[in-house]
């Protein structure tokens, strides 16, 4: 018998900072925000939700030992790195940078226009690697109704490489759509975050921006209560001695 448990993150419950030319959500502590019962969850450190005004960004700064994945919704961002990478990011494509051994890069929106993004931290499955940069472009057509799988630790299908027994996953579910997502690891939890629409999953409500976070349970249940688009982070089990 599965020994499951469920934490309930609600939108409004998030850290929130506003700089005038960045506007952030914060699901785990960062930066300014500290709240000792979020800091993390597994091995997922950072689900940052931001939006950046037209001509203002990230200068560059310092990553160290740490599985960093970028998905834009709006907008687009011009990435640049240490190691020699000078890329626009824009919608529907998703970014991965491990940092390894330590890397310095900047994030610009160099438009007229706001960008809105979610920026994700992972720990790392192996410590001071080389660096590294992927940058892919997926389909909205091809997750209508389906898991489209964005991360993972082989790049199967298609999907960006990263360090660590961790799967990312994107879907859009039509109004009433009903699917179940079957893990794809072992040692892995499930947090669940609903990026647009209503759905139900396992009989919690969620909302735009709510999250679920599963363990112990390697099949969940999504129910659409109008089209929704969500994404599902797999992630590997923190080590307990």
């Amino acid at each position: 018998m599965e020994n499951t448990n469920y934490t309930l993150h609600k939108s409004q419950d998030r850290g929130f900072s506003n700089h005038g030319w960045l506007n952030s959500a914060f699901s785990f502590s960062f930066a300014h925000w500290y709240e000792p019962t979020r800091m993390g969850f597994e091995t997922l450190r950072v689900i940052n939700d931001d939006i950046i005004d037209a001509q203002n960004g990230f200068g560059f700064h310092p990553h160290q030992d740490m599985e960093i994945v970028t998905i834009i919704f709006e907008g687009e961002l011009t990435h640049q790195d240490t190691m020699g990478n000078k890329e626009v990011i824009k919608p529907g494509e998703v970014q991965r940078m491990s940092a390894g051994t330590g890397v310095l890069h900047s994030e610009m929106n160099h438009s007229q226009s706001k960008v809105k993004l979610f920026q994700i931290w992972i720990e790392p499955k192996e410590f001071g690697l080389k660096p590294s940069y992927e940058q892919k472009y997926f389909d909205s057509k091809k997750r209508f109704n389906t898991f489209q799988l964005l991360v993972s630790p082989d790049g199967r299908n298609d999907s960006l490489s990263i360090n660590q027994e961790a799967y990312i996953s994107r879907i859009t579910l039509k109004e009433g759509g009903e699917v179940k997502y079957k893990k794809l690891g072992e040692d892995t939890s499930i947090y669940l975050m609903v990026v647009d629409g209503d759905i139900i999953v396992d009989s919690y409500e969620l909302s735009s921006r709510d999250a679920l976070g599963v363990k112990g349970k390697k099949t969940i249940e999504l129910i659409s209560s109008s089209e929704s688009d969500v994404i599902i982070f797999e992630i590997q089990n923190k080590k307990t001695n």
